[in-house]
């Protein structure tokens, strides 16, 4: 196995680390109803996604 020569510095150990980070979701307005929503999901307000009712969302709970 391949062996590094020389120790790694933390600098340079830590700027190769600092590029890990996890990104927001993005947000979008759903198209049937324009709530916001997190893109490629079914909308948790009204239960479309691509056009087509896909969850049955109980208005009850919402209020």
């Amino acid at each position: 196995m391949a062996v590094p020569k020389r120790k790694v510095s933390k600098s340079r150990r830590d700027k190769r680390k600092a590029n890990w980070k996890i990104s927001t979701p993005s947000i979008v307005d759903c198209p049937h109803c324009h709530e916001k929503k997190i893109a490629h999901q079914v909308c948790k307000n009204c239960g479309y996604y691509d056009g087509q009712e896909r969850i049955v969302v109980d208005k009850e709970k919402k209020n």
